[in-house]
């Protein structure tokens, strides 16, 4: 099958979504389909026809992260589209990107799928500054619903969290695909991560051999809610000295997080990483003992399954978005509040073997969303919009 990926975040932007593409163009590839990329230029105002399979269209920042957004649709671009003969348009966005492949499919004729990733209702205040925002949202729920209800033959959500989103809140009619993002569980296992750079890592962070690290890895952000974490460490670190929270990724609220982290006398207990590369972040996964996370923003878990690939087990926030993942006292914990999560990591420190057990149920747990699984489930879908766009076009004739 010929798929057409549309999307205005992929490498090399380090993001939930961008990972999720690329783990999607792996997983295809992998099963033997051919794969092409509509995406933004994240550099400059120019297109950029880098391959046989690659188009980058200009698009202006939209002041959310690095995010850029286009409305530019050259000729030359669609006429590049229309010779690949794609099978199957799958978009990754409402907006820019989207509404391009919006508009191909429709010229085209080709059927139109499309996964949801964002709840943007979470984000309007990057743009709003808390002006205005229940009016935004009323327009973004709008923009969302008529997009992934009206226009699209299949619909698919990451995760039951986004699924009642949809069914409970917008009262979506369609039909609603679940359909975790597959991972290369591989690529995070202690077989394939460079053990040397780890060590090079550790030292260049002050990172001990006997240091118990409690590991953030994520865009640094006020949606993820570090500030719970570095609030309840000094409870943490009374007891264990050589404790250490380690929070990797850059991102607006890095500055922050580092005034806080002095304000609470920990500059030597928490380590903030800065950006790291995509193809080195499976490295820095090992530098962990147990990974955490207090965000309850997020429509999946993409970092629990890539901790669980590196055999961490996770302690997080309690959400609907990681009961997929996460099971109770299994291969992790959940907690509501502060003082929840730093009795869950205490528990962790001194129980050595309960934490070598939840490190092999989190092992296991991650091969549950390997790329061969995630590729069969998305051909289904793709087959099932096939089918419903067929049945369109000839009951329009």
């Amino acid at each position: 099958m010929r798929v057409g990926i549309f999307t205005d975040t992929y490498p090399p932007y380090i993001n939930g979504v961008s990972t999720s593409i690329s783990m999607l163009e792996k997983a295809l590839k992998d099963a033997g389909h051919e794969v092409f990329i509509v995406t933004v230029n994240p550099t400059n105002m120019s297109y950029n026809f880098e391959s046989d399979n690659i188009i980058r269209i200009p698009g202006i920042k939209t002041g959310i992260y690095d995010y850029r957004l286009t409305g530019i649709y050259p000729l030359r671009a669609i006429k590049i589209i229309k010779k690949w003969n794609l099978d199957v348009i799958h978009s990754h966005t409402e907006f820019g990107i989207g509404t391009f492949a919006r508009i191909i499919a429709k010229q085209l004729h080709i059927p139109l799928v499309h996964t949801y990733h964002t709840m943007y209702e979470d984000y309007v205040y990057y743009i709003t500054k808390g002006h205005f925002d229940k009016t935004s949202k009323k327009i973004v729920r709008f923009f969302t619903k008529f997009y992934c209800d009206t226009t699209t033959q299949a619909l698919i959500v990451p995760s039951r969290k986004t699924y009642k989103m949809f069914n409970d809140k917008y009262k979506m009619k369609k039909e609603i695909n679940i359909i975790p993002t597959g991972m290369d569980t591989y690529r995070f296992s202690d077989e394939a991560v460079d053990h040397d750079y780890i060590k090079k890592i550790k030292k260049e962070l002050g990172i001990g051999d006997k240091d118990f690290v409690v590991l953030s890895v994520g865009r640094v952000a006020k949606e993820k809610n570090l500030e719970l974490l570095i609030e309840g460490f000094p409870d943490i670190v009374k007891k264990h000295k050589k404790a250490k929270l380690v929070i990797v990724g850059g991102g607006p609220d890095l500055d922050n997080l580092k005034e806080l982290a002095k304000k609470k006398k920990l500059t030597k207990n928490v380590i903030f990483t800065g950006p790291v590369l995509w193809e080195d972040i499976a490295n820095y996964y090992h530098l962990g003992n147990v990974f955490v996370t207090a965000s309850n923003t997020e429509t999946q878990g993409l970092t629990l399954i890539e901790a669980m690939s590196a055999g961490l087990p996770v302690v997080c926030m309690k959400d609907e978005s990681f009961e997929d993942i996460l099971r109770d006292n299994g291969n992790g914990f959940y907690f509501t509040k502060q003082e929840e999560y730093v009795e869950k990591i205490l528990y962790l420190i001194e129980n050595p073997a309960i934490l070598k057990s939840m490190h092999k149920e989190a092992l296991l747990t991650s091969e549950m969303h390997n790329l061969s699984n995630y590729a069969k489930d998305m051909i289904e879908v793709y087959e099932i919009a096939k089918k419903r766009k067929k049945r369109r076009l000839f009951s329009k004739k």
